[in-house]
C-alpha cells in the first residue's frame, strides 16, 4: 500500500508528519524510505535525524514544500525562499546531507 505521509524526527525528538511527496524532494530520504529489506525507515515510514536540530529540520521541510510547489512553475513571479543569515550555514549542511 502506498504511503501518504512520513514522520521526520529531529535531534530533540520533535516529530514532523509530512506528505510522502514532500519528503521525497530529498534523495536521501527517498532512498531511506524505498530501500529493500526490513529497515525501520521503510517499515515505519519514520526517519530520525540525530544531527539535525528542530529549527533546521523545520526550515528544510518548508523548502521541500516550496520546491514541490514551484519546481515546474511557468510563472516568472516565483517568490524567494528566505533563509535567516544566522541559520544559513547549518541549513546548508543539512541540505547537503539530505541531497535536496
Amino acid at each position: 500500500m502506498p504511503r501518504n505521509t512520513v514522520k521526520l524526527v529531529s535531534a530533540e525528538g520533535y516529530e514532523f508528519i509530512i506528505d510522502y511527496k514532500a519528503a521525497c524532494v530529498s534523495n536521501t530520504i527517498r532512498n531511506m524510505l524505498s530501500s529493500q529489506g526490513s529497515f525501520t525507515e521503510t517499515e515505519l515510514g519514520e526517519v530520525k535525524f540525530p544531527e539535525i536540530t528542530t529549527p533546521i529540520l523545520e526550515k528544510t521541510i518548508q523548502y521541500f514544500y516550496y520546491k514541490l510547489r514551484y519546481q515546474n512553475s511557468t510563472t516568472k513571479n516565483i517568490p524567494e525562499f528566505k533563509v535567516e543569515p544566522q541559520i544559513a550555514l547549518e541549513l546548508l549542511m543539512a541540505a547537503n546531507f539530505l541531497d535536496s
